[in-house]
């Protein structure tokens, strides 16, 4: 029986192995054996069935094979794509570093006859953060100028590719470009700031940002907000500001995570005071929030660094028991400690 259009578009979603989800979609209708059957009429694909194969065969980094049938799809006059679908191969080739690749996509648009809007080259910027370009994320961002207006999304990207760049009076100049522009700043915007002003450790000014961002547009920060202030103080050796931040969140019910924790007892730790960390983990506990691998590390640091390897051994054996597994770094802190001290 030949396969139905509504069958194909079940297969590829059913079939996990992309090379037999390929060879379905290359031929849903084989010729029988019997050299006397008459041969099937071609069949006629719709755009959800290059959507799906494309989707399967991008996911599984099968891109010369999403490339011939994306070559498919160009030649079959009876379909229009959607833009979607090159964002999404467009997002394929950022996440293996294929930058290139996602550049020929954009020069191919024209041939697909398809609109380009801010979505669309917002996706491309993204590829060009992934792979710390920042110099070409600007070259994009004034060819996207000649389409489509950037949005407030389009200025993220782009303050987000200075602050990961190590860039911060870049990223304040296109924040007052998107200002001068009358677009409204968003948390991510802000978020993006204040994470970068702690990279640099000005958490003066990232504490005078959190407030400003509550009083001058009505932003309420989040919990990635509080984690880049609270790292960045630990940073700086603001212990005591940065227990005053985490209860915080406490008392504005933001839920914290264990990088906020460890970080803390990290700190802790550091500053000698690390008879403070058991109510750090009670907190933890009470508020559901399990230890990790980067918790359990802060603690076995912490340890190591007092040559305390016994209770360092302790924590080890703990995170076997709770079900964490020891990951390289904890067994590199431990040794690097005993052969500081000698031992190894």
């Amino acid at each position: 029986k030949p396969t139905s259009s509504i069958r194909l578009a079940c297969l590829p979603r059913l079939q996990k192995d992309p090379k037999l989800a390929l060879q379905l979609f290359k031929n849903p209708n084989p010729n029988p054996n019997d050299t006397e059957a008459h041969p099937l009429k071609p069949f006629r694909y719709n755009l959800l069935h290059y959507d799906l194969i494309i989707t399967k065969l991008g996911r599984a980094k099968m891109f010369d094979e999403m490339q011939q049938i994306l070559h498919q799809l160009k030649h079959d006059t009876r379909i229009v794509p959607k833009e979607i679908i090159f964002c999404n191969v467009i997002g394929f080739y950022g996440r293996a570093r294929l930058l290139e690749r996602a550049l020929q996509m954009f020069d191919e648009m024209s041939s697909f006859n398809v609109q380009m809007t801010v979505k669309f080259f917002n996706t491309l910027l993204n590829p060009k953060l992934t792979c710390g370009k920042l110099d070409r994320m600007k070259e994009l961002f004034q060819i996207m100028e000649k389409y489509v207006s950037p949005d407030a999304c389009s200025y993220n990207i782009l303050i987000h590719g200075c602050v990961v760049s190590r860039r911060l009076e870049d990223a304040w100049k296109v924040f007052d470009e998107m200002v001068k522009r009358r677009l409204q700043p968003t948390l991510v915007t802000f978020g993006t700031l204040i994470y970068g002003l702690c990279l640099e450790l000005r958490v003066d000014e990232a504490l005078k940002l959190k407030e400003d961002i509550m009083r001058v547009y009505n932003v309420k920060p989040d919990g990635q907000v509080f984690a880049s202030l609270i790292k960045g103080l630990c940073a700086v050796g603001e212990l005591s500001l940065a227990l005053g931040v985490k209860e915080e969140m406490v008392r504005d019910k933001i839920e914290m995570d264990a990088g906020i924790y460890s970080s803390l007892i990290s700190a802790l730790f550091k500053a000698g005071r690390k008879n403070e960390f058991p109510a750090i983990l009670k907190e933890m506990k009470e508020r559901g929030c399990k230890p990790n691998s980067v918790t359990y590390n802060a603690l076995i640091s912490g340890f190591c660094k007092e040559e305390d390897f016994e209770a360092a051994f302790t924590i080890l054996d703990e995170m076997g028991d709770k079900g964490c597994k020891a990951n390289p770094i904890s067994y590199n802190v431990i040794l690097g400690g005993l052969c500081k001290d000698g031992k190894c």
